[in-house]
């Protein structure tokens, strides 16, 4: 049976292929999860994944974006922009701990992308996490 970080490392892979302009993805999500053998509860966990990032996914780029200092967001990997979006999603419509969504973020960028991307990602995602917590305090003193 496969695993959430399984799953999230397939999600990865429909993230980047949607990205690289194929939207068609979204028909053949179930079989693609299906020959990487991602079944049961795991596949209806990566589907919401996917459905839910790409649903959201100018909320999450908006989001994303002011926190890459110095850095145009399309000049962004096209593998370290799934995971950032992966992430960024799970943090902001998830009820995930957001330690737990950056350190799955950080060990998707060790294993599919570059040597300095897990160091990025982490960044990134922190601060996005630091951005939803001071919010959420807002809200809770209000």
């Amino acid at each position: 049976m496969a695993t959430r970080h399984q799953a999230r490392e397939a999600v990865i892979g429909l993230l980047y292929a949607y990205d690289l302009g194929n939207p068609e993805i979204k028909k053949f999500a179930k079989d693609i999860l299906e020959d990487k053998k991602i079944r049961n509860k795991q596949r209806e966990f990566a589907l919401s994944l996917f459905d839910g990032t790409t649903n959201h996914l100018d909320k999450i780029d908006e989001e994303l974006k002011k926190h890459l200092k110095d850095w145009d967001f399309d000049r962004v990997g096209f593998i370290e922009r799934a995971i950032l979006r992966l992430g960024a999603y799970e943090m902001i419509y998830c009820d995930l701990d957001k330690a737990i969504v950056i350190n799955e973020a950080v060990e998707l960028a060790k294993k599919l992308g570059s040597e300095k991307s897990s160091k990025f990602i982490n960044g990134i995602l922190d601060a996005v996490a630091k951005d939803l917590e001071g919010k959420e305090s807002e809200t809770k003193q209000k």
